[in-house]
């Protein structure tokens, strides 16, 4: 959530979506903010990345944030992922096991 406010114009859109797909539950955070440059996608979930280090570093970032959020999510027997396009806008999904 902090993501898709920090990167989302100030009139832009966050739709946050929570729902069950058979025994999981599903968030997605899905924003028209800056999105994610097609290189730096697999990595946003690495400890201390940072697609432009110098614009979090002025926003707060660290960089662990997204690293510490997979380890909550795997440790609790699910996965989370990111789709994201430049300029466009992001979505991350979380799924969850109902019964885990």
């Amino acid at each position: 959530m902090s993501n898709a406010i920090k990167f989302t114009q100030t009139k832009g859109k966050i739709i946050i979506t929570l729902k069950r797909v058979v025994d999981n539950v599903v968030l997605t955070i899905e924003d028209n903010g800056s999105g994610i440059a097609e290189k730096d996608v697999p990595h946003v979930f690495d400890h201390f990345y940072m697609a432009d280090p110098a614009r979090n570093r002025q926003q707060g970032g660290q960089g662990i944030g997204l690293a510490i959020v997979k380890a909550i999510v795997v440790a609790h027997g699910g996965s989370v992922s990111v789709d994201s396009e430049l300029g466009v806008g992001t979505i991350f999904t979380v799924k969850l096991p109902l019964n885990n």
